[in-house]
């Protein structure tokens, strides 16, 4: 045996290997079972390569990408139907050479409709306990000492209108104008927990934390979009001394863009979806969010007049001693203080 070139083997083979690229998933384990959205947590390294990573993707099905990020780690959630599967998480380093790591998962039911169990409120537009406010600049906090005549901002809720209508049943909300600039106006209705406008208190604190998944639905019609500043629709959860708000913010004067809420920066995140809804015509809004089983807010999708864009962005909560779910909706006036009306029908909540 020739041992310069047995040593030469040796020495090479160990010298290589530290130098492998490497994929190292934290989350989700293989074989374990989880419900949508499944939490991936990963990260990698190409030693070979002085250039680092360059990015990382996960593979639901063979040649289905249905994440890719930059950098060598990623944490995301990803909204994935009931079913088994063999999940391929995979590296690129900037040498051109890749490493894969591969998970057997289970995804677990019970996420994909409020018929598995829940609560559904139809014609909410009609419904009592809506409570209006004036937002004022510069803090936007609730003006106390604003009511709907007065000269800061004014502001109306009238049900049962005709005209525009799609069934009789729509409600006219109104901004009329006033003083401030920028003001904006504020409904909300308590619909289970503390104050349920519903029936539904809750005392024993059961039902609010078997829900987790929620579907804001609405059609609305403005005269002229350009009136406004923005439409705000939000989501409020507070459960277990958390509050969960998933805002989103139509911005049609500031750029005709959706945003989205940030509860611990308290600030809006724009997310690159266009936002154009239609004058003088009905609007149909859906909107879709998740308290995810590990505490987290997942934004997962909006859709408007047909057109759906996945957003799955999670958050963080804030702490609260409020109790039960809420919803919001809201008007922004523009620079000009222009009077504008929308009117609201078919408005569907579900929880569940």
């Amino acid at each position: 045996m020739n041992v310069g070139k047995l040593c030469a083997v040796v020495c090479l083979c160990a010298f290589a290997l530290p130098a492998l690229a490497g994929v190292y998933v934290t989350s989700p384990t293989g074989g374990s079972t989880s419900a949508s959205p499944i939490h991936f947590v990963a990260t990698a390294s190409s030693p070979a390569c002085s250039k680092g990573v360059s990015a990382m993707g996960i593979y639901t099905a063979p040649y289905v990408l249905a994440y890719v990020g930059n950098g060598s780690s990623l944490d995301t959630y990803l909204s994935m139907n009931t079913g088994t599967y063999n999940v391929v998480v995979q590296e690129w380093d900037n040498c051109g050479w890749s490493a894969t790591a591969s998970i057997g998962l289970t995804v677990s039911g019970g996420t994909s409709s409020p018929s598995s169990g829940g609560k559904t409120f139809s014609n909410l537009q009609n419904s009592n306990g809506w409570t209006g406010y004036a937002l004022l600049p510069p803090s936007f906090a609730i003006c106390s000492t604003c009511s709907p005549t007065g000269s800061a901002a004014a502001w109306s809720w009238k049900p049962n209108v005709n005209s525009p209508s799609m069934d009789g049943l729509s409600t006219q909300a109104d901004y009329g104008g006033g003083m401030v600039q920028w003001a904006d106006i504020l409904w909300n209705n308590h619909l289970i927990g503390d104050f349920s406008s519903q029936g539904l208190p809750d005392f024993s604190k059961t039902l609010v934390p078997s829900l987790h998944n929620f579907t804001y639905d609405v059609y609305f019609w403005i005269g002229n979009t350009s009136d406004s500043q923005a439409l705000e629709f939000d989501i409020n959860q507070f459960v277990g001394g958390e509050s969960y708000i998933w805002g989103h913010e139509c911005r049609i004067d500031g750029g005709n863009e959706w945003d989205t809420w940030a509860n611990q920066t308290q600030k809006w995140v724009p997310s690159g979806i266009p936002c154009y809804p239609k004058s003088n015509a009905w609007n149909h809004l859906t909107i879709n969010v998740q308290r995810t089983s590990d505490g987290h807010l997942l934004f997962k999708s909006i859709t408007l007049n047909g057109n759906t864009a996945t957003l799955n962005r999670y958050d963080w909560p804030t702490s609260t001693n409020w109790y039960g779910i809420t919803v919001n909706y809201q008007m922004d006036s523009d620079y000009y203080k222009t009077p504008y009306s929308v009117y609201l029908d078919k408005f569907t909540f579900s929880a569940w």
